[in-house]
């Protein structure tokens, strides 16, 4: 540790105010954090392994040096065994998501926002963070091949299946299990593979900008991987709604960098799904059956949840006796479900099927006004109750939109939420885990896209939006400070909210959208 406190002595020519010890890594480094008097902090890392060490360090100055959000490192010892790097905060994007995963994967649009934005950052650290990288740098290995892949499997054969006690073939197991190997890494592999990418190695920053750490054992390899490794974990239960939707994001992303066929890659996915999901049963079976540990009991049901689901696909798991062994598996009682999974829905809602007639852009717009061509837009969206009235047009077109919320699920009801607003998480969580209010704003958001469209493309200046429930305090509060989030990240727009009846006025100023 002295040796630690002389390398920050160098780097800040002073001694540490403060030392901080920094609980909850996995590894064998130890993390501390130094602050001194002006306030300014430094991570302090003392690792064993050199060669991890060397790994780590290397790739951070290299994917730092291409503007990839990661820590920048500071100052490394003569015998690299310590190192400073940059200080990105105590919160962690699985700190964020802690009230989505005790709700038992129901995440709002908060946390949904984190997601986003984090897997739309890793693209680009799996395809530009490989320009110019030297793979032979990397611990243990430069690149994923079948050897550790059937270390993997082998791992999951041993610490897992064979715990539970189930009958299987050796010989058609591991004949299943190279064939599986080779089909993963068939394909050449140019990206960047981070392989520990999870929501406890993303830091957030004061702006909620995702930041990477941990990605020592990173090496050359598929993109499927982290893509299964993140949204496949068990204890984050993500909806399979969810999932689609962040794939979405991913492919939206790489795409920036690469030439991408969806349905190749999506069936690659499955396969690196199934994988992920055996490799880590191995681990949960090694750390809990063997070492008792409670966290890696309790993330066995969802982690077969998982596999149960993909398996319920067609081509889930194309080799037949994998399948086989792997249906007999979650069909053991030990690991049945406790409560049924919430079913996918349907909105309902149907389209024309006749040719409709499509104006030229030469006609114009439907309709002339002398508010053409002002521009620009700006929004306005109230919550109000409408025991005071229905708020009025300050702007004088008539007031707009307004949108009765008392037919949804009204949390005033209940005593826990009469002394709260719909900014506040309490009241969030019971309004989205209720669903009603979801389905009435997707009605909205599609209105409310429309209008805001044709209004741009116009170039009026004005348009009003209100919520109205009982009190205005919950599902009017909730529903206006939802459309307007949604109206100012889409269309990046100026959108002023304001909670009448709580005296809550906020501006959301315009900004670019990325096209």
């Amino acid at each position: 540790m002295e040796r630690l406190r002389e390398l920050y002595r160098r780097f800040a020519q002073q001694d540490p105010l403060t030392e901080e010890t920094i609980t909850g890594s996995g590894s064998n480094r130890l993390y501390y954090r130094f602050t001194a008097a002006n306030g300014q902090s430094v991570i302090g890392v003392i690792g064993t392994s050199l060669d991890e060490n060397h790994a780590f360090i290397y790739l951070a100055r290299h994917f730092y040096s291409l503007h990839l959000p990661v820590p920048r490192i500071l100052a490394v010892s003569d015998d690299g065994s310590r190192y400073l790097q940059e200080d990105l905060g105590s919160r962690s994007l699985f700190d964020a998501l802690k009230g989505g995963r005790e709700a038992g994967g129901r995440y709002n649009e908060a946390e949904k926002s984190l997601l986003r934005s984090t897997i739309a950052e890793l693209p680009a650290l799996q395809i530009r963070g490989a320009v110019g990288l030297d793979f032979n740098v990397c611990y243990p290995q430069a690149e994923m091949d079948e050897t550790s892949v059937l270390f993997d499997l082998n791992y999951f054969k041993y610490c897992f299946l064979k715990a539970t006690g189930i009958d299987f073939h050796e010989l058609r197991l591991e004949a299943a299990f190279k064939l599986f190997a080779k089909d993963l890494t068939a394909e050449a592999q140019t990206a960047f593979l981070y392989r520990d990418f999870q929501a406890r190695n993303v830091m957030l920053d004061a702006h909620d900008k995702p930041h990477f750490i941990d990605f020592q054992g990173g090496r050359r390899g598929p993109v499927c991987y982290d893509l299964a490794s993140f949204l496949w974990q068990a204890s984050a239960r993500y909806s399979t709604e969810l999932r689609e939707e962040l794939i979405e994001v991913y492919l939206k992303n790489l795409k920036l960098y690469i030439e991408v066929d969806e349905k190749h890659f999506r069936r690659r996915l499955r396969r690196f799904v199934l994988f992920r999901l055996l490799q880590v049963l191995g681990a949960y079976g090694f750390r809990g059956y063997f070492e008792r540990k409670k966290h890696f009991l309790e993330s066995i049901p969802p982690a077969m949840q998982n596999l149960r689901e993909l398996l319920a696909q067609e081509d889930g798991c194309p080799y037949p006796y994998l399948r086989e062994l792997l249906e007999s598996l979650v069909a053991l009682p030990q690991f049945q479900p406790e409560e049924p999974q919430p079913q996918e829905r349907s909105d309902g809602y149907r389209t024309a099927t006749d040719n409709v007639y499509k104006a030229h852009p030469a006609d114009g717009p439907a309709t002339f006004s002398k508010y053409d061509g002002k521009g620009p837009l700006r929004v306005r969206v109230f919550s109000f109750s409408y025991r005071k009235g229905i708020p009025d047009d300050e702007s004088g077109n008539g007031g707009g939109y307004v949108f009765d919320c008392r037919s949804t699920h009204n949390p005033g009801r209940y005593e826990p939420y009469k002394q709260i607003t719909g900014l506040d998480e309490p009241v969030i969580r019971f309004l989205e885990d209720d669903g009603e209010i979801l389905t009435f704003l997707d009605s909205v958001y599609r209105l409310a896209d429309a209008h805001v469209e044709r209004y741009l493309q116009r170039g009026f200046t004005d348009l009003m939006f209100s919520f109205g429930c009982t009190g205005g305090q919950h599902r009017s509060v909730y529903s206006a400070q939802h459309l307007a989030e949604h109206l100012n990240a889409k269309y990046g727009i100026e959108v002023v909210v304001e909670h009448r009846e709580q005296g809550i006025k906020s501006v959301l100023p315009a900004h670019p959208v990325k096209q």
